[in-house]
């Protein structure tokens, strides 16, 4: 079997670096989370939330799964969604995909993988309901990036519609949907503005 030892021996250096940067960052870490934003992306290890968006721990509550999905039947999302809008009460719920996602490429080209299939059955839905605007594009990469579009819009619609969401805002609270994409090339975010906040609000969403 091979040895991970070179991971712990990482993690001694990084957290031996961080204190004598700042003595009192642990401490201030371990005694409170108070995240603002919800982070729901993919999984892909190269779309890390804090590091692409420049945040530090604490600053933001992340939940990560294939192709960035919002499930009404997943528990695992809803519970996160309903701890981080109900206990954290954050402001911001961000769904940021990323473009050439290895999920939405297989949810297009109906490549099979067992299991992953049924998981990406929404995008395939979205990619059917889409066919003629998907098919416009005539390079197979600028097909995937625009399905990871309306993949990231759909579930911001998604969250619009979840009971958790729909309660907060029924009482009143700040909370605001956002939907972004990540561009592994560059490493530059988008905002595709479709952002949704309490419809019963008076004033006008806050930016992040």
């Amino acid at each position: 079997m091979s040895s991970l030892t070179h991971i712990l021996e990482r993690n001694t250096q990084w957290s031996r670096e961080r204190t004598e940067a700042d003595p009192e960052f642990f401490s201030r870490l371990a005694g409170l989370q108070s995240p603002e934003m919800l982070w729901i992306g993919c999984s892909d290890s190269r779309v890390p939330a804090n590091q692409v968006a420049g945040l530090q721990p604490g600053e933001v509550f992340v939940h990560r799964n294939v192709a960035n999905l919002v499930y009404p039947t997943d528990i695992n999302c809803m519970a996160v969604v309903q701890y981080a809008v109900e206990s954290l009460k954050v402001k911001h719920i961000i769904v940021c995909g990323h473009y050439g996602c290895g999920g939405v490429r297989a949810a297009l080209k109906g490549e099979g993988y067992g299991l992953i299939d049924h998981w990406l059955e929404p995008v395939k839905d979205l990619a059917r309901m889409h066919k003629t605007q998907i098919e416009a594009h005539a390079e197979s990469k600028d097909r995937i990036n625009h399905l990871c579009e309306l993949n990231v819009r759909q579930q911001v619609q998604n969250l619009t519609h979840s009971p958790i969401v729909q309660r907060a805002w029924e009482a009143g609270q700040d909370l605001n949907l956002h939907g972004w994409i990540y561009g592994l090339d560059n490493g530059h975010i988008h905002d595709l503005n479709c952002e949704c906040g309490n419809p019963n609000a008076k004033t006008p969403a806050p930016q992040i």
